[in-house]
């Protein structure tokens, strides 16, 4: 899908959509809990999809109405030999879903699509390995297996935190106490936290201490009726239309979420009165709608962007590619990015979303200014699929070529 988007002016009240991350979590409590949960608002996106996917296929009940999902938790009475789970585009149910996946199968396989498989996978090698249990991967998928035991797990606090969160899920239910303990300061730590607090909703206790996290085994999910919050996430992007002239007024959000994206606001603040330096590395995903904000008010410098490398695409050399359309230069280092002062123009050739959901809209706010056309666009199914019927609501034109 090709969207040719007319420079205009948003303006209007839009309801957040469901929050991605949260609705992950609560999914997967839901499939681990004793007897059935009703979780409402999570949302119709691939991700959840494919999370809903793994849960049946470890033997969760599901059933979908609309947006409400009534979850009855699988047995861990039986380990069979071997199940499959394809995550499709979805980095977070993968990384989630393996450690849980091992309680329920001897070996399991993962399959995806895009850029998935290859997305890093050595921290789980290096803790089964320490664990006698293995990870490994070929042309047909990304295999593991062996008997997942509590103990000690050491893991560095600079990589994503969907091991942490993996591990998070499945620790609980094993026999004996676990500990994660962090060999380096722990970054997108709100994240965390959002695990955290949906494991308590479902009755597991997380203890956070000053080495990590103490985990007590043969702990159980309790079901329970709970819906998902909306998402700083995708919020940021209706926000930013903001930045671009307009006046869009976001429902449903929580300001005391733990979502870490909420700062989205104050950082839309800071770029609006000077040429700010802003510390992504625990918003990662905030990384490209800050640089077409940077772009469209006083430039800036970003920093901690080193884990824009490892998304569904790498994301800072794929902005930084598809800005020189719009006569745009930012300068890419290791771990920070320069977005200068300037004045973007009319792009004179489509812009490559790079099967990035983020990079189209982050971009869909930069046309609105310019005008442009955004080349294989639908990837906003990803985590987003209203969002060009949401933005058409609020004003911004755009036709489908």
């Amino acid at each position: 899908m090709n969207v040719s988007i007319t420079p205009s002016v948003a303006a209007g009240e839009v309801s957040a959509p469901p929050s991605k991350s949260v609705a992950h979590r609560l999914l997967i409590c839901a499939g681990l809990s004793e007897g059935a949960s009703v979780i409402d608002n999570i949302g119709t996106n691939d991700d959840i999809t494919a999370t809903i996917s793994c849960l049946r296929a470890l033997g969760a009940e599901i059933e979908i109405n609309g947006t409400t999902a009534r979850v009855t938790g699988a047995s861990l009475k039986e380990k069979v030999t071997q199940k499959d789970f394809d995550c499709n585009e979805s980095g977070s149910t993968l990384r989630f879903m393996i450690p849980v996946s091992m309680l329920f199968a001897q070996k399991c396989r993962f399959t995806g699509r895009g850029r998935l498989m290859q997305r890093p996978q050595s921290v789980y090698k290096e803790l089964f390995t320490e664990k006698d249990c293995y990870l490994r991967s070929d042309d047909n998928g990304l295999y593991v297996g062996g008997e997942l035991k509590s103990g000690v797990f050491r893991i560095p606090g600079d990589v994503s935190s969907q091991f942490f969160t993996g591990l998070m899920f499945a620790l609980p239910l094993l026999e004996g106490d676990s500990e994660i303990i962090l060999t380096t300061e722990l970054q997108s730590a709100p994240y965390v936290d959002i695990t955290i607090d949906a494991l308590k909703k479902f009755g597991v206790i997380i203890e956070k201490n000053e080495q990590g996290f103490y985990i007590k085994g043969n702990q159980k999910y309790k079901s329970c009726n709970l819906s998902v919050e909306g998402d700083w996430s995708n919020a940021a992007f209706l926000e930013a239309f903001n930045l671009a002239g307009g006046s869009v007024n976001v429902n449903g959000l929580n300001p005391l979420s733990f979502q870490g994206d909420k700062i989205c606001q104050e950082f839309y603040k800071k770029l609006c009165e000077g040429t700010p330096v802003l510390d992504i590395s625990q918003y990662p995903d905030l990384g490209p709608v800050l640089m077409v904000c940077a772009v469209l008010k006083n430039g800036a410098k970003l920093t901690g962007t080193d884990r824009l490398k490892i998304k569904e695409s790498d994301r800072g050399t794929a902005m930084a590619q598809e800005f020189k359309k719009f006569g745009v230069n930012v300068e890419l280092g290791e771990d920070y990015i320069i977005i200068p002062d300037c004045v973007p123009q009319k792009p004179t050739e489509a812009i490559d979303c790079h099967n990035d959901h983020r990079i189209a809209m982050s971009f869909s706010v930069l046309c609105s200014v310019t005008g442009g056309i955004l080349k294989d666009a639908q990837c906003v199914n990803k985590s987003y699929p209203d969002f060009f019927k949401d933005i058409k609501n609020l004003g911004i034109q755009y036709e489908i070529i």
